[in-house]
């Protein structure tokens, strides 16, 4: 494994002139790459190298535009983007199995009050499009190629016992809700919203634990891959974007 080294994605490097490179770290497993920018949580896609990962982080920023206008910020990556990759780190069998699983180095660095509410309005907008995108969907999704995948709500029940399960990753202990509890998800959702938006006031990280950065980042990752899941995975018509 090549160490870390800061380098502007030569497939994105044209772009550089219409704005600012977006920095980003890949996680390189044996079988799979993730590229996932750092400011951006849920910004994150993988390849089965470097520089196809790097192509479908380019080609998600335009799916990823509505999370930033949901948060109420100004999301101008370029067309298309262009990105310095600032970390390579190792991956491992979670990587492979298809998650960025691994913390990158400045996921430790401390945050400050307005970064921790900008990761916590990031999450809550990664939220907010996947309901918008479930609610638009049918019951039944198309089936993968191998005639596979969950439906839209078995989804949803998967994304939101994913999130009881990342929670507790920030000392946060509630069940699954399930997806009728409106009340429960609320709960769940705002506990883990006023977690991060407050990381930057006290210790968060517990011994099984992980870093505010990180956390928000698998978050609005799993949210946005399961929305955009729903959303290639719905018939034309039914797709709202």
């Amino acid at each position: 494994m090549e160490p870390p080294r800061r380098q502007t994605s030569g497939a994105m490097a044209g772009s550089a002139r219409g704005g600012p490179a977006t920095a980003v770290y890949l996680e390189i497993g044996a079988k799979r790459v993730f590229a996932c920018s750092f400011d951006w949580p849920g910004w994150c896609r993988s390849g089965r190298n470097e520089a196809q990962a790097l192509e479908a982080l380019a080609a998600a920023g335009a799916r990823y535009a509505p999370v930033a206008a949901e948060a109420g910020l100004s999301f101008v990556p370029g067309m298309p983007p262009a990105f310095e990759v600032l970390d390579r780190i190792p991956g491992s069998a979670t990587t492979d199995f298809g998650a960025p699983g691994e913390v990158a180095p400045r996921d430790n660095e401390p945050l400050t009050n307005e970064e921790a509410r900008r990761l916590a309005a990031l999450v809550r907008a990664s939220w907010a499009v996947f309901d918008g995108v479930a609610t638009g969907a049918p019951a039944e999704l198309r089936k993968g190629p191998r005639g596979g995948g969950r439906d839209r709500d078995a989804i949803v029940e998967h994304v939101l016992a994913a999130e009881s399960s990342y929670a507790r990753t920030l000392g946060i202990r509630l069940p699954p809700p399930t997806p009728t509890d409106a009340v429960a998800i609320r709960a769940l959702r705002d506990a883990i919203g006023e977690a991060l938006s407050a990381a930057a006031e006290r210790l968060l990280v517990t011994e099984k634990g992980w870093p505010p950065r990180y956390a928000a980042r698998r978050i609005a990752w799993h949210v946005l891959d399961h929305a955009w899941e729903i959303q290639d995975r719905s018939p034309p018509t039914a797709q709202g974007t």
